[in-house]
């Protein structure tokens, strides 16, 4: 049996998926990224290796790097962008579905019918809707990412959050808590400015019914219903990890170019 490997190097979490030659996951992990890109994608290979019954990265038949990190990969055969790799993954996790916004790097990405991009737009200009944006949110609201991502639900109304820069929205958000404002109407606000933001991805990566999310945002229920209030489209949920989508399409890309060697 041969293995495949693919290793998402990003800049908060670390991801890696193995696969045999079957197209079955063999193993797959999410780790917090290390100081260094290579130490990150070294000790989420070495998990997944053992997981899958392997002994060391060589045993794998070939491998592919993506994501912030994806040139520090270790004996990696080649590195493919993020953007190719989150449709890929999404494509083999389910086909039907044709545009995808990346939450952690909000991209919107158009997919073809073989899992290739047909075209895609990039957040260029701020960090907020990250993981590390949340991470903040959640830090404002003394809670847990999990707690948070669950709190606007609740919420009748929305207060809006105007600053479009995390330190900015950040400090306004801690403002608005010592005022003794709602806790779950602030979040709602921070979930809606976000699902603006991602309205613009959506329409550049042609979505008209329906999308889907991924990276670790992707988790956050009250995300996902703010961006479906706003886009008024359904989101498709994924039935495996949407944060390990760029690892399984990088994996699945390394299964494509590695069955013939």
């Amino acid at each position: 049996m041969k293995y495949f490997g693919g290793c998402d190097v990003g800049s908060t979490y670390t991801k890696t998926v193995i696969l045999d030659e079957n197209g079955a996951i063999a193993a797959a992990n999410t780790i917090k990224s290390k100081i260094n890109s290579a130490q990150s994608a070294k000790a989420g290979l070495d998990q997944a290796i053992a997981d899958a019954g392997l002994k060391e990265i060589s045993d794998l038949t070939y491998l592919i790097g993506t994501g912030y990190g994806r040139n520090k990969v270790p004996q990696a055969d080649e590195n493919i962008s993020e953007i190719s790799c989150h449709a890929m993954g999404v494509h083999v996790t389910d086909p039907s579905v044709r545009a995808i916004i990346d939450i952690g790097g909000q991209d919107g990405i158009a997919v073809d019918t073989d899992g290739t991009v047909k075209t895609f737009a990039m957040n260029d200009k701020c960090a907020a809707g990250t993981g590390r944006f949340f991470e903040s949110m959640a830090n404002a609201f003394e809670m847990s990412l999990e707690e948070f991502s669950k709190l606007s639900l609740t919420a009748e109304n929305v207060i809006p959050i105007t600053a479009q820069c995390t330190v900015f929205a950040e400090s306004e958000v801690i403002t608005l808590v010592g005022e003794g404002k709602p806790q779950n109407e602030i979040a709602a606000g921070i979930q809606q400015a976000v699902a603006k933001r991602c309205f613009v991805m959506a329409k550049k990566a042609g979505a008209k019914d329906a999308i889907t999310l991924t990276g670790g945002c992707a988790k956050n229920q009250g995300l996902k219903a703010a961006i479906e209030k706003v886009l008024r489209m359904k989101v498709i949920e994924l039935k495996i990890d949407p944060q390990l989508m760029g690892a399984l399409g990088a994996a699945e890309y390394a299964r494509q170019k590695g069955l013939d060697l």
